[in-house]
This record gives structure tokens, C-alpha cells and sequence, in this order.
């Protein structure tokens, strides 16, 4: 069973937002797959398939970022997920804008979403892909407003770019590649 969570936030006002950078992702791993999300389960909509016999479950938490938390909890404990088997997908402001960074544990950054997440599974060693959106010193605007901020026409190939590899990333989490591997191959690209 492997459990994969792109966080973002529900609303279509959102839809194309840097904060929804995970969304994106993981919108991207269910094409490569082949399903949809079309079940609501645990505060998540979600996506069900199997690879090489194991189930993978592809989720977006509903709860709004900063409660993703309450999800995550509640799929892992209904799926009975080990946390070797989750991997979570995020924007983040701590990585330039494009960058993938692979980790298999970690602090939560500046990033309120894996804050909660953390908190409430009470342990931070889990997989995780962040895609940076940090737009450099160009930036004057306050980080929350940047979060929920469109993604710039100008930027659009760089963040297709760095979600087509997170959501690559996500295929080959799921389909059982090991994680040391997948980090070799993709950290840092965009």
C-alpha cells in the first residue's frame, strides 16, 4: 500500500496557485495512472489504483492547508499505512523557484501544511517532494499573499516543468522504486 498526498487548498479560486503546487502534482500522477478523483474519503478526495498487485492511493486533502494534517491522519489510520509508505508533495518557499528537493525525513520549513501534518502524526520521518516557488529577490510581496498568488504566465514552464518530475517522482514512489534511487535521479531538477 503506498499513500500519495499533494497539498493544496479546495476552492477553483485556488486552482492555479503556487500554494497548489502538490494538487498539481499529484492531478499529473493520476493522468500517468490513469484514474481520477472521484471518491471523498478521510477529508480527501481520491484517486484508487493498483501497481505490480499493491494498492496505491493518490489523495488531496480538503481541509485547506494548514489542516492537512487531519486528513493525512485520518488515511493513514483508515488505510493502514506505514509511514515507509507515505509520500507527501508540497510547495515550498525554503527552494528556488523550479528546484525539486526528494528527502525521506525532515523538518517542515516554513510550510504551515507539513507543520500540522507533522504535529499531528507525531513523527516527521516520511517521504516528501518539495517544488520550490522562492522567486528570488525580484519578490517584495509578503510570503502569505505569494503563496495564494497565480502562477505567472512567465513562470508557467518552469512549475510545468518541476511538477511533470515531482509527479514522476510519485509514479516511481508508488511503483515501488526505492527512494535513495528516485533522490539520485531527480534532486534538484526542474
Amino acid at each position: 500500500m503506498k499513500l500519495i498526498v499533494g497539498l493544496g487548498n479546495p476552492e477553483e479560486k485556488y486552482a492555479n496557485t503556487l500554494h497548489n503546487l502538490g494538487f498539481i502534482s499529484v492531478n499529473k500522477t493520476a493522468k500517468i495512472l490513469g484514474v481520477e478523483f472521484n471518491k471523498t474519503k478521510c477529508k480527501a478526495l481520491i484517486a484508487e489504483t493498483k501497481i505490480n498487485g499493491e494498492k496505491v492511493i493518490l489523495a488531496k486533502p480538503q481541509t485547506y492547508m494548514n489542516l492537512s494534517g487531519e486528513s493525512v491522519v485520518e488515511l493513514m489510520n483508515f488505510f493502514k499505512v506505514d509511514k515507509k509508505d507515505l509520500l507527501v508533495i508540497y510547495d515550498d518557499f525554503d527552494l528556488d523557484k523550479g528546484v525539486i528537493r526528494i528527502r525521506e525525513s525532515g523538518s517542515s520549513g516554513t510550510h504551515n501544511g507539513m507543520k500540522n501534518i507533522i504535529a499531528l502524526l507525531g513523527y516527521s520521518d516520511f517521504a516528501r517532494v518539495r517544488v520550490g516557488f522562492n522567486p528570488g529577490k525580484e519578490s517584495r510581496i509578503p510570503l502569505l499573499d505569494l503563496v495564494l498568488s497565480k502562477i505567472k504566465e512567465e513562470d508557467a514552464e518552469i512549475f510545468n516543468k518541476a511538477t511533470d518530475v515531482a509527479s514522476k517522482v510519485a509514479y516511481e514512489f508508488a511503483s515501488g522504486e526505492k527512494l535513495q534511487a528516485i533522490m539520485q535521479k531527480y534532486n534538484g531538477k526542474a
